[in-house]
Order: structure tokens, then C-alpha cells, then sequence
């Protein structure tokens, strides 16, 4: 959307391709190394483009961030209509360790634009919080009511804690072993909030 009117179809693609070519930078880690006006020829649109759609790399890397907030909602989503809720819970935990591991480069491209004040905003960063703390509640939610989960907490304090365990797991990913070590916190998150 721009200034509240939809995308033309050509500008979607175009928007489309400046994004995916920018998350492709990031995991490679060649993001800082590129000039921002490169950006448009590798992605196959002009300057005028790049910057009518991201006037900022702080812009591009707001809109990558939000794109993967977005996937994780979505999986979560899935996970939850296709298994019981507990195990959609522990598939979706994984899933977050897995997508940490597997995008290691965004994490550290996001953290260096934060480090230098031209990443994501704030406000972006908050939202993207919330809503992967809004997908971890619906999950504990049907947990509880399902009766795999303690009822002894409200879903959004037990979502509290889940998500400070995933922030610590993150902050951890250059330990060596680090997947391994993830791995057996959610197994002890997950036993931590079982019902019995």
C-alpha cells in the first residue's frame, strides 16, 4: 500500500523482488558491503524504485523483518488447524530455533542496523514482538483448554516466559552447540508447562 491506495500489480513484483533480494543479502551477509543504489540492478528494477518503495536502508530491513514476523505468524496458524495443541505448540517452539538457525545472517544484519541506529524502528521491533506473542498465546490458549498445558496461569503470562526463553535462545546463536543446547530448553520449557 502507498499512501492508502493498493499496489499496482508491476509495482507489487517490484516491491516483491527488492524485498527477496534484500533478505538474500542479509543472509549472506553482503547487505553492509553493497551500495544501497546496487540494490535496484540486483534485484532487477531501477533507482527510482528502490527508492519510491524504500527510501531507507532502514526501510528495506523494516520490511524484511515484517515479512518474517508475518511467515512465522502464518506457521503458527498452520500448525495450530493441523495438530493437537500441544504438539503444535512444541512444533511451532522448534520451528522458531530452526528459523533462528537457518537465518543466522538476518539475525546478525538486523542486530547491526539496530547497533547503528538504521534497522527496524522501535515501534516495528514492538509489533513484531507482539504479534509473535499473540501466536505463542493462541497456542497456549488451546493447550490449556485442551487440557495438555497448566491452567494454573493465564496464557499470556505463560506466553510471557515462553517468549523470554526464545529471546535468550536467540541471543545465544553463536555459542557453539548452540542448536543442541536450544533444543533441550524447549524440551524443558515444554515440560515446565505441561499439566501433568
Amino acid at each position: 500500500m502507498t499512501d492508502g491506495k493498493p499496489l499496482r500489480a508491476d509495482a507489487q513484483r517490484s516491491r516483491a523482488a527488492l524485498v527477496a533480494k534484500a533478505r538474500e543479502l542479509f543472509d549472506t551477509g553482503e547487505f553492509f558491503d553493497l551500495r544501497y543504489d546496487d540494490l535496484a540492478a540486483l534485484a532487477g528494477v531501477g533507482t527510482g524504485t528502490l527508492y519510491r518503495h524504500f527510501p531507507t536502508r532502514q526501510d528495506l530491513a523494516g520490511a524484511v523483518y515484517g515479512q518474517e514476523i508475518l511467515a512465522l505468524g502464518d506457521r503458527a496458524r498452520e500448525l495450530q488447524a493441523t495438530l493437537p495443541a500441544h504438539e503444535a505448540l512444541g512444533a511451532f517452539l522448534r520451528a522458531m530455533v530452526a528459523h533462528m538457525n537457518a537465518h543466522q545472517g538476518l539475525a546478525r544484519t538486523l542486530a547491526s542496523l539496530l547497533a547503528a541506529g538504521s534497522g527496524p524502528s522501535s515501534g516495528e521491533l514492538i509489533e513484531g514482538t507482539r504479534v509473535l506473542e499473540a501466536a505463542v498465546t493462541d497456542l497456549l490458549t488451546a493447550a490449556i483448554q485442551e487440557g495438555t498445558v497448566r491452567g494454573d496461569a493465564s496464557a499470556e503470562v505463560l506466553a510471557g516466559s515462553v517468549m523470554i526463553a526464545l529471546h535468550g535462545i536467540g541471543a545465544a546463536h553463536d555459542r557453539p552447540g548452540w542448536q543442541a543446547e536450544a533444543d533441550a530448553l524447549i524440551t524443558l520449557v515444554l515440560a515446565g508447562l505441561c499439566s501433568g
